[in-house]
C-alpha cells in the first residue's frame, strides 16, 4: 500500500535518559533499529536527520514558562517539582530540554514529510510522549510529540486530524490538549484508569462533539478481545470523520510481557492492530500516516521486535513473523542487556478475534466496556452505538 515511507532518527534521540534504574531506558530504541537494520527494513525506508524542536514550536502545545522551566533544569540538573521534574517518573537530568526537544523535532519532521508531500508514511519511534501537560512532565513525559505534530497540522491548515492511541495507559496529555478542539479526533484504547495509571480515560470523557474517546479495557484483556474492542469502535469513527492525516502512537505495554501493565497483547496481536492501522489511513486519510513509539518496558523481548514491525508496516514491506532474528543482533542484546534475545519475530500466536456482526455479551466485560464507548460517542457522530 505505501507508495513512500520514512523513519526520522538520530541517534542523539537515546540521549532522553532517565537513568539506570529507569523503566524508560533508551536501549529499546537503540536495540529496535539495530534490529530494523539487520533484517533489511531500514532498507525499504528513508532515514532522515531532524532537528530539535524550536521554543516556538513548543509553544505551539507548551506554556513558555514551562519550557524555561525545562531549560534551567536541563542547565543545572536541579529538579523543579513545579514542571513535574525531579519525580520518581520524571527525574531530572542535564541535557533534559535538548533530549527532549530533539524528540519533539522527529515527530514534526515526521508531520512535514506527510504534508508536505515527501513521504506518504513518515515513523517516530523515539517519540509518543502523550503524557507531557501544557504546563508539566508526566508519566516519563516531558514534551508532546504527538501534540506537536498534530497543532503543526493544524496550523498548515489541516482541518480535521485523528489520533489513535494504542498504548496500554490512556493518552491524557494529548487529549487535554485537544478536549475542546472538534478539530481533532483522540482515540485512546487503554487498560481501564480503575487499575492503571494515569487515571483518566473513562467513555464519559468525549470532547467537543464527541471527539475524545475511550475504551477503557479490563485488566487480563487478550489479542482477541483487544482487537474485537478495536474493531467495534476505530474503524467506524474514522471512516465517519474522515481525518485529513491520521496520527497514531504505539506503545507497546499491553504485552503480556511488560511490567507496568495488566494487559495480555501478544507481539502478533500487536502487529496486526498495526496492519489495520495503516489500511485505515489508506482508507479515510489518503494514505497520510503519521506513527510514532510510545510506551514499552519489556525492554528486549517486547519492544525491538514489535516496532520493527511498525517501521516494516509503515514502509510497506511487513516482515514474516516467522523471520529469525539475526546473530548479530542476538549478540548485541546479550552484550547491552545480558539478557537472553528472542529467537524469532513472532510469539506464536494466532491474534484471531470475532467482531460485533453476531451481537455482543453484555455478561462479558470487554463487551461491556465497547458498548460503554460507542453508547458514549457514536450518536454523536451520527452512528448507531448498537452492533
Amino acid at each position: 500500500m505505501s507508495q513512500s515511507a520514512r523513519v526520522i532518527w538520530d541517534d542523539a534521540l537515546t540521549s532522553y535518559d532517565f537513568g539506570p534504574d529507569h523503566p524508560l531506558a533508551p536501549v529499546r530504541v537503540e536495540l529496535t533499529m539495530a534490529l530494523a537494520r539487520d533484517l533489511g527494513v531500514l532498507d525499504k525506508v528513508e532515514v532522515t536527520p531532524c532537528a530539535p524542536a524550536t521554543d516556538d514550536e513548543l509553544a505551539m502545545v507548551h506554556d513558555p514558562g514551562y519550557v524555561e522551566a525545562v531549560k534551567r533544569v536541563s542547565a543545572t540538573g536541579r529538579p523543579d517539582l513545579s514542571a513535574g521534574l525531579g519525580t520518581t517518573d520524571n527525574p531530572a537530568f542535564a541535557g533534559v530540554h535538548e533530549a527532549s526537544a530533539l524528540i519533539a523535532g522527529a515527530s514534526l519532521a515526521a508531520a512535514r514529510a506527510v504534508w508536505e508531500g515527501a513521504a506518504e508514511h513518515a515513523v517516530n519511534v523515539a517519540g509518543g510522549l502523550h503524557h507531557a501537560m501544557a504546563a508539566t512532565a508526566s508519566g516519563f513525559c516531558v514534551y508532546n510529540d504527538p501534540a506537536l505534530a498534530i497543532a503543526w497540522l493544524l496550523r498548515q491548515g489541516a482541518s480535521r486530524v485523528a489520533y489513535v492511541d494504542v498504548d496500554v495507559h490512556h493518552g491524557d496529555g494529548v487529549q487535554a490538549l485537544f478536549y475542546d478542539d472538534p478539530r481533532v479526533l483522540t482515540i485512546s484504547l487503554h487498560e481501564s484508569p480503575r487499575t492503571l495509571f494515569p487515571g483518566t480515560g473513562f467513555p464519559g470523557e468525549t470532547g467537543a462533539d464527541g471527539t475524545a474517546v475511550n475504551v477503557a479495557l479490563p485488566a487480563g484483556c487478550g489479542d482477541g478481545g483487544w482487537l474485537r474492542a478495536f474493531h467495534a469502535v476505530v474503524p467506524p469513527l474514522l471512516r465517519e470523520f474522515r481525518p485529513d492525516v491520521l496520527v497514531t502512537q504505539h506503545g507497546c505495554d499491553s504485552h503480556a510481557l511488560d511490567p507496568l501493565a495488566h494487559l495480555m497483547l501478544s507481539v502478533d496481536g500487536q502487529r496486526t492492530a498495526y496492519s489495520h492501522l495503516h489500511r485505515l489511513a489508506h482508507e479515510t486519510a489518503g494514505g497520510r500516516w503519521i506513527a510514532t513509539g510510545g510506551g514499552g518496558y519489556e525492554l528486549v523481548q517486547v519492544v525491538p521486535r514489535i516496532w520493527t514491525h511498525l517501521i516494516a508496516e509503515v514502509s510497506g514491506h511487513p516482515v514474516d513473523p516467522a523471520t529469525p532474528t539475526s546473530e548479530a543482533w542476538r549478540r548485541l542484546v546479550r552484550e547491552r542487556t545480558g539478557e537472553l534475545p528472542p529467537l524469532t519475530m513472532t510469539d506464536g500466536r494466532s491474534a484471531e478475534f470475532q467482531d460485533l456482526s453476531g451481537g455482543y455479551d453484555p455478561a462479558d466485560p470487554i463487551d461491556r466496556a465497547i458498548m460503554a464507548t460507542r453508547n458514549a460517542v457514536f450518536p454523536l457522530h451520527g452512528l448507531d452505538p448498537m452492533p
